[in-house]
């Protein structure tokens, strides 16, 4: 996903505003990496706790992409 981020963003910047569909594609990439980043952090933190990682659970994109920096 990471390959296919740097290849959209490679790409747009080639094409400058034409690439009306790649950047859809890039916006939905960077939501579903933002997911994953963020169960990776649940998963670490979980872990730190001394607590079962599995229960992790992926959170709605509108979630992920709420947070604050």
């Amino acid at each position: 996903m990471v390959s296919d981020e740097k290849a959209l963003r490679d790409l747009l910047a080639e094409e400058g505003d034409e690439g009306g569909d790649q950047r859809e594609r890039l916006a939905s990439l960077e939501r579903e990496l933002d997911q994953c980043w963020d169960l990776l952090r649940q998963r670490r933190a979980l872990t730190e706790a001394g607590e079962d990682p599995g229960g992790a659970r992926v959170r709605p994109s509108s979630t992920v992409e709420g947070y604050r920096s």
